[in-house]
């Protein structure tokens, strides 16, 4: 099932905070995602917004795969990540109601879009 791939401006950190910490202010901009659990509040977002002093890994590429995808179609994410895991390429993923987003590392961007190019999904 191949899938149509938008690659998101920028770069990207992945943040980790407290649990029962507020979400901060600088968490803005094009596509972020704020995660609460027990143990951690996980925090992905345009890297230029994350202050120095806050936990992260940085210089993450988005990768949106174009939408909605129907809650009950099986297969998506599985189709996508396979490319990625053969060419041994790490990957962070968020999923919402209307679709995933696939996170590479910056310096594996370009063989991660060919890799899933290569295996049938297009790139918008």
């Amino acid at each position: 099932m191949p899938e149509s791939i938008t690659v998101l401006n920028g770069n990207y950190a992945i943040s980790r905070l407290a649990p029962g910490t507020e979400v901060p202010s600088w968490v803005s901009g094009e596509f972020t995602s704020v995660t609460h659990t027990a143990d951690e509040i996980s925090i992905v977002c345009l890297e230029t917004n994350v202050p120095v002093n806050v936990q992260a890994d940085r210089e993450w590429t988005v990768l949106k795969i174009e939408g909605p995808l129907s809650l009950e179609e099986t297969g998506i994410l599985s189709s996508l990540l396979k490319p990625l895991a053969d060419a041994r390429i790490p990957v962070f993923t968020v999923s919402t109601f209307d679709t995933d987003y696939i996170l590479v590392g910056s310096g594996d961007a370009h063989r991660a879009v060919a890799a899933l190019t290569a295996s049938g999904h297009t790139l918008r």
